[in-house]
């Protein structure tokens, strides 16, 4: 008691709740996108399933993760060698969550530009390619990488474990409130699919070169990604701008 009563009181730490909260809802938004464009594979009636299981799967495997701290921050430690480079289990684990994204993407990326002519690339007959049991699979993967990489930082920011905890269920809340119109959203705007399907591609290889010891700062990342969705908003003003227009011509 004496412990939380500290800490409701100290500044320093609702400054570092507040900043811990911020950069987990941005981090998630990484995973959400990924959790969108799987589940939107499905056939409708288990893509809100899907979305609310991996994303409560997310909030499992961080809570987990957050009682396993001690370990966590091991895992930063070189546990082998090439070429006079130390590789820790976190280094590879961003290698390999960044081959997978790199795969997947290129994959949903392929099937859309080439989607089967006589039907829709999401259409529910067509989603039979992916499992319910596969989508889930695929997500936890992915889970596991965004969780692993959430932690680690969460420990480099702040000592008290209570703060990591809100921080991390206020983000997953903001997830699973964003998920459904975000998917929905996705799903509509086929530009926009191929948009967030080159988000994952960057978010790719930001995973494989941070796993290769280069440090590529967020705030790139996310400018880039701002910058492409400002750019796309104006592609789809234009559009309607341009349909409302053919529509007063037929009217005329």
């Amino acid at each position: 008691m004496d412990y939380a009563l500290e800490l409701l009181s100290d500044p320093t730490a609702w400054l570092a709740l507040v900043t811990l909260i911020a950069m987990e809802v941005v981090l998630g938004i990484d995973n959400l996108i990924f959790i969108s464009i799987l589940t939107n594979k499905l056939p409708e009636a288990q893509r809100s399933k899907g979305r609310r299981i991996g994303i409560g799967l997310a909030l499992i495997l961080r809570l987990a993760l957050l009682g396993t701290v001690a370990w966590i921050v091991q895992l930063t430690e070189p546990v082998f060698e090439i070429f006079g480079k130390g590789f820790s289990w976190k280094d590879m684990i961003l290698i390999a969550g960044g081959l997978f994204l790199l795969w997947k993407a290129t994959k949903e990326i392929h099937h859309t530009v080439d989607p089967d002519p006589d039907g829709d690339v999401f259409d529910a007959k067509k989603a039979g390619e992916l499992t319910f049991s596969a989508a889930i699979v695929q997500i936890l993967m992915l889970d596991l990488v965004f969780s692993v990489d959430s932690i680690i930082t969460a420990v480099g920011m702040t000592p008290h474990i209570p703060i990591m905890v809100i921080a991390v269920i206020v983000a997953v809340t903001v997830m699973l409130i964003a998920a459904d119109p975000l998917a929905a959203f996705i799903n509509r705007h086929p530009t926009v699919v191929m948009l967030a399907l080159g988000f994952l591609i960057m978010i790719g290889m930001t995973l494989l070169a941070e796993g290769f010891g280069v440090h590529v700062p967020k705030g790139y990342v996310y400018a880039a990604m701002i910058f492409s969705v400002l750019v796309e908003g104006l592609n789809m003003a234009a559009r309607r701008a341009k349909v409302a227009k053919r529509k007063r011509r037929r009217t005329a």
